[in-house]
């Protein structure tokens, strides 16, 4: 009975902690003018057997039927984000809670905030299910590849950075409550938590379809381009230190085809172990200037140099030298070059942190974006007959 459906929508919105009983009539009647029905009948105050997105769906199709919404995919998707707005506590709520469950421990506030992001649907779980994840043993260990089914999750970071429009891009703060448009995503029912990076506000919120566990994104409030500076490296193993069972890292800041990564500075994370962390170091070294720092080169296709060390100030130090090194390294024997011949240049580095039982890891992945004749796309990039598995080498999705 769709009665009975309100009802226990009602009592799943209370129960998220954002309205109490006294606010029931209330919801229940706004959930009655959106799905066009005028009254609602007896119906009983319960636990219900149904899930949200069960729920969700009845309401969903009450309103097609009463002819309250129409039948394309983006009214729709508006519609149903209104509806899981109920749902969901608001900001300030939800990141009282969130720092409630911090004080007991990282993970309590992590599992909280994904828990509700599940539930309210703006991490959409029926669509990452339909992913395909097996591993393979490789020279290199065992390997976890992922068949996403989901839409690509490059339209998170679609630049619309020329547009005067706010919010300007996916990433954006003032995306939260955000009823959409016809180019850009319903986000009412979109929450972040506040950080505070380096002195900056940051926003932490997960990706509708993440590509890994509790796939999130750091952004900052401030809509700038992306760029790996020393404060990067900082603030990554800042990152670590305050959700040390998450990984963090920073997509590179070139690419040739990387404009709409490059739109808004950014990180990405997740609650997810890669093969990566277990390769082993092939070659170790050390520097003079930072003797508490182990770097050694891993055993892995990608030329990645690891950092380790108890001392996250001096790991971004030498990260900060390693990546000015290799901005200006050259090798014409392997068609290397730090800057094309019109000073474009050519080299950067994808970071990725995590926080270790012995202190803090700093993976530093080379880049390299010269392209040829012969491989216009990228000398170091996937080739042509391997682009339908994988086109970008140097992102975290």
């Amino acid at each position: 009975m769709l009665s009975q459906t309100i009802t226990d929508f009602a009592t799943l919105a209370i129960a998220s902690g954002g309205w109490m009983e006294m606010d029931r009539v209330y919801l229940q009647n706004r959930v009655l003018g959106m799905i066009g029905k005028t009254k609602l009948e007896p119906t009983e105050i319960r636990k219900s057997p149904k899930t949200s997105l069960q729920l969700k769906d009845e309401l969903l199709e009450a309103a097609k039927t009463n002819q309250m919404i129409g039948s394309s995919n983006s009214e729709q998707e508006v519609f149903a984000a209104q509806l899981m707005d109920f749902l969901t506590p608001p900001p300030s709520v939800v990141n009282a809670f969130f720092a409630q469950f911090y004080s007991k421990d990282p993970q309590s506030a992590t599992d909280y905030f994904y828990q509700l992001c599940k539930k309210n649907d703006s991490v959409k779980t029926r669509n990452i299910a339909e992913n395909i994840d097996f591993s393979v043993e490789t020279a290199y260990g065992e390997l976890g590849i992922s068949l996403n089914a989901t839409k690509d999750n490059a339209s998170v970071f679609h630049e619309e950075a020329l547009s005067d429009s706010i919010p300007k891009c996916q990433l954006c703060m003032e995306t939260e409550g955000y009823k959409g448009r016809s180019n850009f995503p319903a986000r009412t029912n979109q929450r972040i938590i506040r950080m505070n990076l380096d002195g900056e506000s940051w926003g932490f919120h997960y990706l509708p379809e993440g590509y890994y566990n509790e796939h999130c994104i750091i952004a900052s409030e401030q809509h700038r381009p992306l760029e790996i500076t020393k404060r990067t490296f900082e603030r990554l193993l800042r990152i670590v230190e305050v959700l040390p069972h998450y990984f963090i890292g920073s997509s590179a800041d070139l690419g040739n085809d990387n404009g709409a990564y490059l739109a808004h500075d950014h990180y990405q994370g997740g609650r997810q172990h890669f093969a990566i962390e277990n390769a082993n170091m092939k070659q170790c070294f050390s520097f003079t200037d930072f003797p508490n720092v182990t770097v050694g080169i891993l055993q892995w296709p990608l030329s990645v140099l690891r950092l380790q060390s108890e001392n996250k100030d001096e790991i971004a130090q030498a990260a900060y030298r390693i990546m000015n090194k290799w901005k200006e390294y050259s090798n014409e024997d392997l068609s290397i070059f730090a800057y094309s011949a019109d000073g474009t240049p050519h080299h950067t580095v994808t970071p990725i942190a995590r926080k270790t039982s012995t202190g803090f890891e700093l993976d530093i992945v080379l880049q390299d974006n010269n392209t040829s004749e012969k491989y216009p796309e990228g000398i170091f990039h996937p080739h042509k007959e391997v682009q339908h598995l994988k086109k970008r080498k140097y992102r975290l999705n």
